[in-house]
């Protein structure tokens, strides 16, 4: 599958699972939600402390399965390399992800409060791949 049509799909398609590898290599699977950055790459709101977020800082390669808010019917996995931007790097890129997800926010001195608090971080993966390529 083309990255352009991929990353059109995840414009209007924002619940995924997020895969990344253990130590012991199995995979640890996270349901999330994400949106697409202006140069296409996905932004994933994590928490410092989230097994993804290690796991990432680790081993950079993920992959997402995007679906539809009905589940089932049409979807797209992805696939990229992970950067892990921690606060204070990080506090635009999530005002900029909320707003990508969910338009204004009503107070957002609230808002980047609460992600201080919460320790948040984004992941924001490079796509490298992206299908499915043929159906079965």
């Amino acid at each position: 599958m083309d990255l352009d049509l991929a990353r059109e799909f995840l414009h209007a398609h924002h619940r995924a699972v997020l895969a990344t590898s253990r130590s012991d290599g199995r995979p640890q699977l996270s349901p999330i939600l994400c949106a697409v950055d202006e140069k296409g790459r996905v932004l994933i709101s994590s928490r410092e402390t989230a097994i993804k977020t290690r796991n990432l800082r680790r081993d950079p390669r993920a992959s997402l399965c995007v679906m539809t808010d009905g589940f089932f019917g049409d979807w797209v996995q992805v696939e990229g390399e992970t950067e892990v931007i921690s606060l204070p790097d990080a506090m635009e890129l999530l005002v900029e992800y909320y707003r990508l997800m969910a338009g204004e926010h009503s107070d957002w001195d609230d808002y980047r409060a609460a992600m201080e608090h919460e320790r948040r971080v984004i992941l924001r993966v490079t796509m490298t791949r992206a299908g499915p390529d043929i159906s079965g």
